[in-house]
Order: C-alpha cells, then structure tokens, then sequence
C-alpha cells in the first residue's frame, strides 16, 4: 500500500484486523514495554497506545510484528521491490531479458526522493523531554528511541542521494545529558552514519544529523535493510512504498522528512562523546555503559497529529526478528551471490543474531579425492567474515553442499546434527584470536575485542551421535547433573566461573573423560544451570554462543598443538558459564507483570490477546 504517513497505515491495519487500541493510561516506563513483549510473545495484533502518561503524544509498536502483518503492509510493493533488489545483485538479468524487467527500471525511476517545500508548515516544535520517555527493561539507562531512522550526509558529497538513513539507538535522557539539550547515538564505526562522522573528523567539522520517527512503514525498513552497493535507502523507501521519499531542508540547512511523524535535528561534533546505556539489548542481555558520540539537540518538530513509533529489544525472537524474516524475503538469495560457491547464510535468530552464524557452500577444489574435506568452504568463510554484519560473527559452523543436498541452515538441530556428524576436530577447527567481535557482545576481553571460530566440515559420516547418557558415564569433583541436549551434545553444570580456579576445573574434567569412550558424544557444554539449557534447541545455542568467548573457553579432551594448529582427539568442551565480566541479562519486572496479566483478564484491554 502506498501509505502517505503513520496514520493511514494505522487506520489500514485497525480496519483489516490487524491493530488494537489501548485506551488506559500506561506508563511509559516498563509498562509500554511488557505489554507488548507480551502481545509479541502470543503473535498478536499491532498496539496503539492511546494514553500515554506524561506525554500528549499516543505511540504504536509491533508494526512488524508478524511476518504476515508485515507482508500485509507491503501487499502492492513486495514483488516489485524484490525483482528490484534482485536485478541490483545480478544486473545481467536485465541484458538477458530486458523486458521482463523494464519494470524494475520504471519502479527505481519512480521512487527517487521528492525535495518539496510545502509541508514546512506541518510541522509544530517541541521538546525532546515533552516526547514519550519509553524505558524497556529495570536496568536501562533512560528512555531511549528503538525505531528511529538517522539520517547523514557525506561531508564531501552531500545531497540526500548520497546520505545513509540508518537506526541506530538514541537516549533521550539520564547519565550525563543535559536535559532537552543533548542526546546520545550508538552506533558501530563502519556503520554509514560513522562513515561519515570519520569524514566530518578529519576536516574538524561537525556532522549534521537528522532523526526521524514515525512515517510510512517503508521508512523504518529502509533503515535496517542491507542493500545492495549503490542503492539508496531514500530510494528503496520510495519504491517499498509506492510513494517517493519527501523531503527539505529547513533553515538551518537540516534534512527533513516531509512524512516523519516527529524529527530531531542537530549537531555532532568531532570527538564529543558522553556515556550511553546499559540499554537491554538483542543478544538478551544489558548494553553497559560506555563512551558514544553526544548530539547537540537544535530543532524537535512533530506534526499535528503525530504518533511515536517504538519497538521493545531482547532475547530473540522479538520485532526485530520479523524484520529480518522480512528482509530475507524481499532480499532472497542476493548475499550468496555476492560470494562465490556460498549457497546460503543464516544468522541464528536464537543465539542472538550475531554470536552464530551457519553457513551451507560448494566443495569443488578436489573432486577427484575420494574423501572430501574443508577446503573451499575455508575460502568462502574468510569472505563471510569478512563481509559487512556478517564479520560480526563470532561462531561460523560453515558445511558442503555435496553431502546433502537438502540441508538448510534454518533448521538449527539438524543443521548442528549434519555437523556434528562430519567434524574432524583434529584439524576442522580454525580460530581467529585478538580480533573484533560485535560491540553488544561482552564474552571477550573488552569493548569489541574477542576472538572467532570457524567450525567447517565436508565428508561422509564419522560418527553416530548419541541420544542417551553413556553407560556407567561419571563426572569428577564439581561437576554434576549431566543432561543431553541433543544427538551428541551433552550439558553439564558446574561452580560459579571463577577467573583463577576455571582452567584448572577444565583441566580435571578433561583428564577425567580420558577414561570414557565418547566417539559419539562430540560436543559438551558447562553450563549454570543445565536444565535450562537442554530444556529446548533455543536454550542450548543461546547460553553456548552467546556466554563464549571461543579462544578463551573452547578447550577438548586429548586436546594438542602442532604448528600452531589447535585440536582435539575427544569431545569438544565450551565453557558456556557467566563471568564475572559478562553483561547481566535482562529479566522482567514481576510486578509490572502482574499488572499486565489484570490487563489479559476478562475486561481488560488484553483481554483474548495474551
């Protein structure tokens, strides 16, 4: 649908079923929140918030919520947009046949960004502390925007064509910032915003940045999609939703979206920094507080009837996750054809997105051995790691085609199995020390410092994966209530990590299962609390890639060094315990939870929605 604004897609989803209105008032802080964690949880309708305490602006959350809620939205725009971004991965499509895709041509042509000047006068002004101050989770450090779409330019080649409209968080309040004045950005460096701030830098010149919330739906998604090179999100915004990206300037030389509900302008300038968060974030656990760059507030505006537009962060799957499934189908298969011999990618939702990545390529380098083994698909995972979020992996589980031909890395147990199953441990694993991982990510040594692992496997079967504990199986001093995850992969508890006692505890749970014939039993995990992470395949990868750092807590029986080459001729054991270090996790608050279960009984607003 081609909605001019918010509201018209609102009234849309209200009409079709989609959207529910919540009339009480709610408090922005941790109510707003666990209503719609809640409503997300049970796969429910969009949520209007109507009255929200301590602002006059109403707020709407889970848009997205749903893939087919999203695919709704987009109903009209989707076929196009996917030929689109397809032909822009594979521009030979169009000399092939270039009928067939003179309309992909038309739909970018029609979908430029429209500079206008009549809305200026839409917009009325107000304060960054009069918007509403929406907390997620008990530990956050202020009300942040979670839906925002930032927009910069480039200092050396400005214009919005050549600008990145990106989401990244935004507190509004709290630590340091002086209130209505200053508001803090996080975002990763090679992000295009950062790009471009490392521009501004180095000729010392301030970077002029633009928030905008609210607007179309087409608008938010622009934001987070990965386009291919040289596709303009503004674009990608109009041709997503059949209507052109409008836009001006206003006098002090600020990029406006003419269809935002509200936009924030103002100022970075060079190495101004103040402290951001914690914020509750993707991975399921706390963001803590760290230096990121201060925005110097100039203009607030919203228009008459504006409508706040947010989404609540953690442990997947949440919102975000419907995005991605979104993305994914309008994207389809553009990155594996980005890289040769890949044939497709997955980042696992469950393990927070990042921390774990499987991978399915081509293994053509020998075909006339007679045992296949990792050769081609190392070539590939060094481009995976090395390609834009992807490189933000820190788990890479990369398999040949050639051994099964229906593999899919969306099937998380089975894929886990297929590896499981053909991994030489002795020489399959390949890590990358004293590197970058993602910033959220706190199981390294330090803000973004960590290391990688590729897990990468191509053959017949070695082995049989066990379902059962092994017969007389025992464990030594500290180590108890073994449970079995999956075919092969067993969970243990263990004390609390302790910084100067963990390797000599490891030591002696290796020197123990020495004794023990596990040929079918690859993988062991430590774990706090083993029940929970057997309990189901989502616990299992979460706890053990996301509580992981892997050249610091991937250890093995009969483990060896040659050549500077690691291995093992036993299990696989992966220390998955809470550190000192690590972030805490986020939990509810139990009495705003209990108020929002009064909400789910008869009567109230929630009422046969959770």
């Amino acid at each position: 649908m081609g909605y001019k604004n918010l509201a018209d897609c609102i009234a849309d989803l209200e009409k079709h079923g989609h959207l529910i209105r919540i009339k009480e008032e709610v408090d922005p802080y941790l109510e707003m929140a666990a209503i719609h964690l809640r409503v997300y949880e049970n796969q429910g309708p969009a949520l209007l918030f109507e009255n929200v305490k301590g602002s006059q602006f109403p707020a709407v959350s889970n848009l997205f919520g749903t893939l087919d809620r999203s695919k709704f939205m987009f109903r009209d725009s989707l076929p196009k947009v996917e030929q689109l971004v397809g032909l822009r991965s594979d521009p030979i499509k169009a000399l092939k046949n270039p009928l067939k895709y003179a309309g992909s041509a038309l739909t970018a042509l029609s979908a430029l960004p429209l500079k206008q000047s009549l809305f200026k006068s839409t917009f009325q002004k107000t304060t960054i502390s009069a918007l509403p101050q929406i907390v997620n989770w008990p530990m956050d450090g202020g009300p942040f925007i979670t839906m925002p779409q930032v927009f910069t330019e480039d200092i050396d080649k400005p214009g919005v064509m050549n600008g990145n409209l990106g989401m990244y968080r935004i507190q509004l309040a709290g630590n340091d910032y002086i209130t209505d004045k200053e508001i803090g950005l996080h975002y990763q460096i090679h992000r295009g915003i950062g790009v471009h701030q490392t521009k501004a830098n180095a000729k010392e010149q301030p970077l002029k940045v633009s928030i905008f919330v609210g607007g179309p739906p087409s608008h938010p998604l622009a934001a987070v999609m990965p386009l291919p090179e040289g596709l303009s999100e503004l674009t990608f915004a109009g041709a997503m939703g059949n209507r052109r990206f409008r836009y001006f300037y206003d006098e002090e030389g600020f990029c406006i979206s003419a269809d935002a509900d509200f936009v924030i302008t103002g100022i970075v300038y060079p190495q101004e920094n103040k402290p951001e968060g914690p914020f509750g974030d993707h991975l399921g656990y706390y963001s803590l507080t760290h230096p990121f760059p201060l925005m110097k507030v100039h203009n607030v505006y919203h228009k008459k009837d504006a409508v706040w537009s947010f989404t609540v962060v953690g442990r997947p799957p949440q919102e975000d996750t419907s995005f991605g499934a979104l993305i994914h189908e309008i994207t389809g298969s553009a990155i594996p054809k980005e890289i040769s011999g890949l044939k497709e990618v997955n980042a696992v939702d469950a393990a927070g997105v990042h921390p774990l990545l499987f991978a399915i390529g081509s293994e053509r380098y020998t075909p006339y051995l007679k045992d296949r083994k990792p050769q081609e698909i190392l070539t590939i995972a060094n481009h995976i790691l090395g390609k834009n979020q992807l490189s933000l992996a820190k788990y890479l589980f990369i398999a040949a085609r050639e051994d099964d031909e229906n593999l899919s890395t969306n099937h998380i147990e089975h894929f886990l199995q297929h590896m499981l199953e053909r991994i030489d441990f002795t020489k399959d694993l390949h890590f990358h020390t004293n590197t970058t991982i993602d910033t959220l990510d706190y199981s390294g040594e330090g803000l973004n410092a960590g290391s990688k692992v590729v897990f990468a496997a191509a053959g017949e079967k070695k082995r049989d994966l066990t379902k059962s504990l092994p017969a007389n199986f025992s464990l030594p001093d500290g180590f108890n209530n073994p449970k079995m995850a999956m075919p092969g992969v067993m969970v243990i508890e263990a004390n609390p990590y302790q910084y100067d006692s963990a390797k000599t505890e490891i030591a002696t749970l290796k020197s123990h299962l020495k004794a023990e014939d596990l040929k079918s039993l690859p993988l062991i995990v430590v774990g706090d609390d083993a029940e929970f992470t057997a309990a189901n395949i989502n616990n299992l990868v979460w706890v053990t890639f996301t509580r992981s750092n892997p050249a610091t807590d991937i250890d093995g029986v009969n483990d060896f060094n040659t050549n500077k080459h690691w291995g093992c001729n036993g299990p696989l054991i992966i220390d998955a315990r809470k550190k000192p270090h690590h972030a805490p996790e986020l939990i509810k608050d139990p009495t705003v939870e209990q108020k929002i279960d009064q909400m789910g009984e008869k009567g109230g607003s929630l009422y046969g929605v959770i």
